[in-house]
């Protein structure tokens, strides 16, 4: 290897760095159109990372450029301007009338301009536009955020209206177009709004409630899933349920991970295996002595094909196991709020 890419191979940049030093490279317009692809976080990244390569030396760049030209050679443009083609070829195939009835069926839902907008918005920004709506329209908010961004504007809201917000997160069905039309002009001060789009769209449910319920406080998390108990236990039962589900113990420590293994019986834990992920299954045998875990995988082969009712069970009889071991406080479990004492 020559002198030159030994230099380049040495100062090689990776990640946003990589991705900071080609886009200070096109001018404004070009590194703007960009930008207007990806989302707030990436953004964020990628406004960090230009601010830190600003004093890029000659061998960087070419390194970074190297490593763009490699991965480029294995993409494809099929996904750009895709929209366009398929609705052309349909035109062409079927005529504009019967082609735009057919688009109108298939064509995946776009969201909202100004939906789409929460995401760039700072929750306390978003709890201060919504705190004095119906709860509903807190609900709606709520399903149409990521789930950290979700649980920190709900412990924003007012304390007397979060479990009633939750709960409705986790039954909201279809919302309707008119529905999201006040909810765009509730974040919008422009005038003239248009309504329009899809008659109806899909947010919320119990997996999406107990994704908010897992980011927000344990203090939170205690008393909203008490009142909703009181309210509706089947809805509080079925959150609690996906708030923390098998697969999610790959989260814990290999200390506390082993803890809930030792007090779980062996039959148990191998019918729970049966459904569990490869890495999951990887991290708790390896959490046990050599002969412990060849003899669970012995017994596992021996089982042969086991009913899914059967294995989902087990996993549950485990699960509430771990969260029993939780609430004494001898085992930590991931994803359930940032409180340390």
């Amino acid at each position: 290897m020559a002198e030159s890419e030994v230099e380049a191979e040495n100062a090689r940049l990776t990640g946003s760095a990589a991705a900071a030093v080609l886009l200070m490279l096109f001018d404004e317009d070009e590194a703007a159109q960009i930008l207007s692809r990806l989302e707030p976080e990436e953004v964020r990244q990628l406004g960090y990372a230009m601010y830190d390569v600003a004093d890029v030396e000659v061998g960087e760049v070419n390194a970074a450029l190297d490593q763009f030209v490699r991965k480029a050679k294995g993409r494809t443009t099929i996904g750009y301007g895709a929209s366009q083609h398929i609705r052309g070829a349909m035109h062409k195939a079927l005529g504009p009338e019967r082609a735009d009835n057919m688009l109108a069926r298939i064509t995946p839902p776009t969201q909202s301009t100004k939906l789409a907008m929460l995401k760039w918005m700072e929750p306390a920004e978003i709890a201060a536009i919504i705190e004095t709506e119906h709860p509903q329209i807190m609900a709606i908010v709520l399903a149409h955020l990521d789930p950290v961004a979700a649980a920190a504007v709900l412990q924003l809201l007012p304390p007397e209206v979060q479990d009633d917000v939750v709960y409705r997160v986790a039954t909201l069905g279809p919302v309707s177009a008119e529905a999201l039309d006040d909810l765009e002009e509730l974040l919008s001060t422009r005038p003239g709004h248009a309504r329009g789009g899809a008659s109806t769209t899909k947010r919320g449910g119990t997996s999406e409630a107990a994704a908010i319920m897992n980011n927000v406080r344990k203090d939170h998390e205690q008393r909203i899933i008490k009142a909703l108990t009181k309210r509706d236990k089947v809805v509080a039962q079925s959150i609690e349920d996906e708030m923390f589900i098998f697969e999610n113990l790959i989260e814990l420590s290999d200390k506390d991970l082993g803890t809930v293994m030792r007090s779980v019986d062996n039959s148990l834990l191998v019918i729970a295996l049966k459904g569990a992920s490869e890495a999951l299954r990887t991290k708790i045998l390896g959490c046990m002595s050599q002969r412990a875990a060849q003899s669970i995988q012995d017994e596992m082969e021996e089982r042969g094909p086991m009913r899914l009712a059967e294995v989902l069970e087990a996993q549950k009889a485990i699960i509430a196991e771990a969260r029993r071991m939780a609430d004494e406080g001898t085992v930590m479990l991931g994803g359930r709020g940032d409180d340390y004492v």
